[in-house]
């Protein structure tokens, strides 16, 4: 009974508006480095919240996009060895783009906005924004994060349901992140190639103190600093490695080589705090915190959090038909190459066999081995289209090579022809010769690997296979700031189309069609 009158307080405080509103909040308190892309949503007391878009290239709701987390080595492995992981975004992008994202709030929760939250629920006076109160929130539980995330959510549906994200009619919510959709979007998301990706921390091309507070003198020098004073990461995100450590939404478990540990414990804090050395700091940097001490809540001077958006996975009917049908599908896909692979034929024959049996504890084996290798097949689809990603990135790539190379090779021949008429003889005539001779061993050479790679490819998949990636690949382009290579995919494409079609090798078309770009 308690727990329901606690609900009806709090809906009635939401829906009061007997508490003084404050004036409206200046940036420099909540958004001190604002950028034109932000997601900002109302917050009470006239304040407001800033998101990030961190976007997932791909669209089904089955489809998810495989990446590595942790650290490579012995020292942490208990904690941080890598393993394999997959993500997904609960919303679709807008326009023509093929994707989904997640909002990641662009900075920690701050005195500033808690103290706002509270002072809604209590009906008292609203808060005046100061510097002061831009510090992040900490000396908070685990529970207490969570009870401001649900605040959150009740305010915005109450008073301002329009401002947040809808996925198949339903409304997204707020919640602390997932170790997966923290660290993704901690080391860059798309924004940053693949070796950085799995680089120790996101790229600092300013230098580590102008991004990171740590422990030391010339850096945090053992105090709590203000949100938003250093440089972003790649996605536009403040604080994610340092100042405080932040709250994760789900139970510690230990790291066991490839996979987590069967024991949940406390909860998870990410990213290291002012206390943490900078030497340490890293982006798979991970500790527990238990929920309580032995006299209450777990509450200290170095934890704080911050929000992410999304939505729920089973959103309607028609959106559990669609995600059933897409299951149906897991590991039955068409292979690689054209001929069913053995996985393949296995699975058609036991689903032969398992309607011919009248043993239930033998169907349920065969159910089982079914599933297993649906599973293995599953892996395959995954790791090939990775592969297809992969090389069609390399054959745009290649093609700005052949663009570089070639235009460079016609413009030496062009000085060559003009500054040495034929039977010219003198040493710098020479000179120029030897130059164009060796240039056109490496344009070559170029040449030959771009129509290798291009056959290859062509040979290993067909275009049903190739098709669907050419949407990833340009999405993961333009995340990069790399939209300029999305000229050169197309030519690259459409010498693949060309190869599927006649089979003809055609180096030459494919050198003057990169340089045409």
């Amino acid at each position: 009974m308690k727990f329901n009158l606690s609900l009806l307080t709090l809906s009635f405080a939401l829906l009061s508006s007997s508490f003084t509103a404050s004036a409206k909040w200046d940036d420099k308190f909540v958004n001190p480095k604002a950028l034109p892309d932000d997601v900002i949503l109302p917050f009470p007391c006239e304040g407001s919240m800033v998101f990030r878009q961190v976007t997932i290239p791909l669209s089904q709701p089955l489809q998810d996009y495989s990446v590595t987390l942790g650290q490579e080595g012995d020292e942490w492995g208990y904690l941080e060895q890598s393993r394999a992981e997959h993500i997904a975004g609960s919303f679709p992008l807008k326009g023509k783009e093929k994707g989904r994202y997640y909002l990641m709030a662009k900075y920690p929760v701050t005195d500033l906005q808690y103290n706002a939250m509270q002072s809604v629920i209590n009906g008292k006076e609203c808060p005046v924004a100061s510097n002061k109160l831009r510090l992040p929130k900490v000396n908070i539980s685990w529970y207490e994060a969570m009870q401001f995330a649900d605040q959150y959510n009740q305010w915005l549906r109450s008073k301002h349901p329009e401002a947040l994200p809808v996925e198949d009619g339903a409304k997204g919510f707020a919640r602390l992140p997932t170790e997966t959709e923290w660290e993704f979007a901690a080391r860059g998301g798309l924004k940053v190639s693949a070796s950085e990706f799995r680089d120790v921390r996101f790229p600092m091309p300013e230098g580590t103190k102008n991004y990171i507070w740590s422990a030391g003198s010339q850096s945090a020098n053992g105090s709590l600093q203000l949100t938003g004073l250093l440089s972003p990461n790649p996605l536009g995100l403040h604080d994610m490695l340092g100042n405080v450590a932040e709250m994760m939404f789900e139970p510690f478990r230990l790291n066991k080589l490839d996979r987590l540990h069967g024991q949940a414990g406390g909860f998870i804090v990410r990213g290291g705090s002012y206390l943490t050395p900078e030497s340490d700091m890293r982006s798979s940097w991970r500790q527990e915190e238990p929920y309580y001490t032995n006299t209450g809540a777990n509450k200290n001077k170095y934890t704080g959090f911050r929000l992410a958006i999304v939505a729920p996975a089973l959103t309607s009917r028609d959106k559990i038909k669609e995600i059933e049908k897409e299951w149906q599908q897991l590991g039955n896909e068409k292979p690689a190459n054209k001929s069913k692979t053995h996985s393949d034929n296995s699975i058609n024959s036991l689903n032969t066999l398992s309607t011919q049996v009248q043993d239930e504890a033998l169907k349920k084996q065969l159910a089982e081995l079914k599933n297993t290798l649906r599973a293995n097949a599953q892996l395959r689809d995954e790791q090939r289209d990775q592969a297809i990603r992969t090389s069609l990135q390399l054959g745009a790539f290649l093609c700005t090579k052949l663009k570089d190379d070639g235009e460079f090779y016609d413009r030496l021949i062009a000085l060559h022809e003009k500054n040495c008429p034929a039977g010219t003889k003198d040493a710098t005539c020479e000179r120029r010769q030897e130059q164009v001779n060796e240039h056109k061993k490496t344009l070559d050479f170029v040449v030959s690997y771009y129509a290798d790679t291009l056959v290859d490819m062509a040979t290993t998949y067909d275009a049903s296979l190739v098709k669907p990636q050419i949407d990833v690949v340009r999405q993961l382009m333009e995340a990069r700031g790399k939209s300029n290579l999305n000229t050169y995919l197309s030519t690259y494409m459409q010498g693949l189309q060309g190869y599927w079609a006649n089979g003809k090798v055609s180096r030459n078309e494919w050198l003057e069609a990169c340089k045409k770009q």
